[in-house]
C-alpha cells in the first residue's frame, strides 16, 4: 500500500483572518487557494465550519 504524501496543515489565526478578508471580498476559491497554498476543499470546509461564504454565491 502507497503511503499518504499529503500533511495535515493547522490553520493558524492569521490564516483564519486572511480567509475571512477573501470571503468578504468576495475571492474567487481558485485564487485564495493559490494564495495559501491550500487545496479548494480544505478553504470549502473550513469556511462552512467558521460559517462563512467563499468565493460568489449564485
Amino acid at each position: 500500500m502507497a503511503k499518504s504524501t499529503s500533511k495535515r496543515k493547522e490553520y493558524t489565526k492569521d490564516d483564519v483572518k486572511v480567509l475571512k478578508a477573501h470571503s468578504k471580498a468576495r475571492t474567487p476559491v481558485a485564487k485564495v487557494s493559490k494564495l495559501m497554498k491550500r487545496s479548494e476543499g480544505s478553504l470549502r470546509q473550513k469556511a462552512r465550519t467558521m460559517g462563512i461564504g467563499l468565493g460568489h454565491q449564485r
